[in-house]
């Protein structure tokens, strides 16, 4: 894991338009992503201001290097994130001087596309996706909800808990949340009715995109697992609670948790988030220390992501009425997290399970300490008992067909420009109707 460079320096500027500082993507993000305009050929580019530079457009003018340009100028980035952090620096570094210096603006500018005018797309195709439970005030208020003398199970502490998700079914922002059907079954039935989730809720959570994956049978240690990171995004696992809470026992989540994931389109480097690495908060007393294939110096002094969270809702009325989205939740990552990024890459391939490039790794919710900081409607509203109230007299225990939900996330402090993660929005549709069956 590298420190800050000189593409993390405050004083470059960019003369590209809305990158100035305060802005999600100034020249010290530069983050990847996949897109098309009109319904062309996918394509790479990265972030700046107001637009999107043409990867594939700037290598075939030979402004970066040819050994780049076969993997940079695919439809998904698979390709080059395998390549590794060296590579994936160095270009970060030539695009730098390219963004910076105005010697470079005639040649480049003709290659800068709107960020209005593109469409985004999922930038790898994804193998996997595991998603973890490393938020402990998550799990520790959920928990509560269930068994209030002893939130978290004698594991959490040991182990990080995680589970494998469906890759087939994770979308980018701005795609539909579809309301899922299944059963379910309120504590006072006696049988199980199939229909309608009604207790939809969302869950606001980090990504992590893997870039040079590991052989089967061969673990990733834990001092190099976060060479194995690409970079992050902002991830909603759309859970339905309802079927959730009947279906679990003793597998774990399936039909509940399978139907959407949204994230972020735009993958934020791990050297964009160099200046806002932090050290991993000291465990509280009495807690075990991790085991030793989880004990990292350097993780420990860096290990920690200066990330701030937020997420909005906002429902048909409040769009019709002109009102503002409802702040439900602002908090930060570090704060959030018992578990590291590292941790969970060296955990996750600690038994020789082979990760891969493009595979995605949910942290799962981020809940902060403070009420102002919980990451899901089942913590906010507890189980559906303190409905949130919002500016339009409406209240929300969970999320109900129009609502809209959008996860933001940046990093800022001191001697360092502000960088965004973009945002990762969904808005919910009813379900479809449901099938029945016919005679034989």
């Amino acid at each position: 894991m590298s420190g800050p460079d000189e593409t993390n320096d405050p004083s470059r500027r960019s003369w590209v338009q809305g990158a100035e500082p305060g802005s999600d993507f100034p020249v010290q993000n530069l983050p990847l992503g996949i897109f098309s305009i009109d319904g062309d050929q996918r394509r790479a580019g990265i972030a700046i201001g107001d637009f999107i530079l043409d990867l594939a457009a700037i290598a075939d003018v030979g402004l970066i290097d040819a050994g780049w340009r076969e993997d940079l100028c695919q439809p998904v980035l698979n390709a080059w994130l395998s390549r590794g952090p060296e590579d994936h620096r160095a270009l970060r570094k030539r695009l730098s001087e390219l963004l910076s210096q105005e010697s470079f603006r005639d040649s480049v500018e003709v290659n800068l596309v709107g960020q209005s005018e593109a469409t985004m797309h999922l930038p790898c195709v994804i193998g996997d996706y595991t998603d973890f439970y490393v938020g402990i005030h998550h799990a520790t208020n959920v928990g509560k909800q269930f068994r209030p003398d002893n939130p978290l199970l004698p594991n959490y502490k040991y182990v990080p808990i995680g589970y494998h998700g469906r890759a087939s079914s994770v979308r980018p922002s701005g795609e539909p949340v579809i309301r899922p059907n299944g059963q379910r079954k309120p504590p006072d039935a006696d049988a199980p009715a199939f229909g309608p989730s009604r207790r939809l809720d969302y869950e606001l959570e980090l990504g992590i995109w893997i870039g040079r994956g590991n052989d089967l049978g061969s673990a990733i240690p834990i001092g190099e697992a976060a060479d194995h990171i690409a970079g992050y995004c902002l991830l909603n696992d759309w859970s339905a609670r309802d079927i959730q809470a009947w279906e679990y026992q003793p597998l774990g989540p399936f039909l509940a948790k399978n139907f959407l994931t949204s994230v972020s389109p735009w993958i934020i480097s791990p050297q964009a988030l160099a200046p806002f690495r932090r050290p991993v908060p000291p465990r509280p007393a009495g807690d075990p220390e991790p085991l030793p294939y989880l004990d990292d110096p350097q993780d420990r002094r860096t290990g920690a992501l200066g990330v701030q969270l937020e997420v909005t809702l906002s429902t048909e009325r409040m769009r019709e009425a002109g009102v503002a989205p409802h702040v439900l939740s602002r908090g930060s990552a570090d704060a959030a997290m018992y578990w590291s990024a590292a941790q969970i890459v060296a955990h996750h391939s600690s038994n020789g399970c082979n990760l891969q490039p493009g595979d995605l790794i949910g942290t799962g919710t981020l809940s902060t300490d403070s009420d102002g900081g919980r990451g899901s409607l089942l913590e906010i509203s507890e189980g559906g008992k303190q409905p949130v109230l919002l500016p339009t007299g409406e209240t929300r225990s969970f999320i109900e067909d129009g609502d809209e939900v959008t996860l933001r996330a940046w990093c800022e402090g001191e001697g360092a420009v502000r960088i965004g993660l973009g945002e990762c929005i969904g808005r919910v549709i009813p379900a479809p109707e449901v099938c029945r069956g016919g005679a034989a």
